[in-house]
């Protein structure tokens, strides 16, 4: 297999490659002087199993369009040149919120995306926590891997439950199938009863409104607020606020992407949310070092479920 990665910083791939036994294949990358870009294997890649990692958040160099351009151009010449397979490799898909129409002549993005990857020839997609994974599953027509973020947080549930009462809480409706899921899984890891709340949201032309309902026993618990993304903080902070106001001890958001746009960092500072732990699918560079968000945060890496997802791709294809 040859495993590559476009991200400037590739940490992630480089975990990823040591989990794998391999090294990353080598490429090269050009940027020119009008904004183009050129990527080129530096392997041949004819006849192989080949693996992009690009994890499609915007950064200080490239925004999420430069990323999504440069890997479907880096799958389309693997494929010219002969590749057998080609698997994306995208800890962060863009453009996953923007699922369904909800105005008129609304766009649906995710759609849309998921054309082009399929336009280039991609064999496989595999992300980490889509904002809607039935929507995302029934975008794509060619096989995709979605891989839960809670799976990741697992690994950590035995410290963050202690012998506390426990819940897993959905900060709006649209998240409770995946706080449900990550409920089970906790009540088989930890062999005794998590409890299920829900906060209600409700976001119209981009202004979030609720009336801090809560739905579900929290009174006295250790609440595991369960999130695919945070972006500007506001609906963890007023979910976490909703939960704290209805008797919980204390609020733990749980989140798989921290993108941490805007003014997060003061957002998230507030005293309501005791910890905040994420995937390294996005590196947390919009927090500041000092600031007291950053101080909150941990990371839990997805690095061993994608190398899981990968080595049954492989042993799938060569059965």
């Amino acid at each position: 297999m040859l495993l590559f990665s476009l991200d400037s910083d590739d940490t992630f791939a480089q975990g990823l490659a040591a989990s794998l036994g391999v090294t990353l294949a080598p490429h090269e990358y050009r940027r020119f002087e009008d904004g183009e870009h050129k990527l080129r294997p530096l392997l041949d890649p004819r006849g192989g199993d080949a693996f992009v990692v690009h994890s499609l958040h915007g950064d200080a160099q490239d925004s999420p369009h430069d990323k999504l351009c440069q890997l479907l151009m880096f799958i389309a010449t693997l494929r010219e040149h002969g590749a057998a397979r080609v698997t994306a490799v995208v800890p962060y898909l863009a453009y996953a919120r923007k699922d369904r129409q909800t105005k008129p002549f609304d766009p649906v993005s995710l759609r849309y995306v998921a054309q082009l990857f399929e336009a280039v020839g991609t064999t496989q997609l595999i992300v980490l926590e889509a904002h809607n994974v039935a929507a995302f599953q029934n975008a794509f027509r060619c096989p995709t891997m979605h891989l839960e973020a809670h799976q990741a947080f697992n690994a950590m549930a035995v410290e963050l439950a202690g012998d506390a009462r426990l819940a897993v809480a959905s900060p709006d409706p649209g998240g409770v199938k995946r706080a449900q899921l990550w409920r089970e899984s906790l009540e088989t890891t930890l062999l005794r009863p998590v409890g299920f709340a829900m906060v209600d949201k409700r976001r119209s032309a981009g202004i979030v409104s609720s009336e801090n309902l809560v739905a579900g026993e929290v009174d006295g618990m250790r609440i595991l607020l369960l999130d695919d993304l945070i972006a500007s903080g506001e609906t963890m902070r007023r979910a976490a606020l909703a939960l704290r106001q209805s008797g919980a001890r204390e609020v733990v958001a749980c989140v798989a992407h921290g993108l941490f746009t805007g003014s997060a960092a003061q957002v998230l500072a507030d005293d309501s949310i005791a910890r905040i732990i994420i995937t390294d699918s996005v590196p947390p560079f919009r927090l500041p070092l000092a600031c007291a968000a950053r101080r909150k945060l941990s990371i839990a890496s997805a690095v061993p479920l994608f190398a899981q997802a990968i080595k049954a791709s492989l042993g799938a294809w060569s059965d």
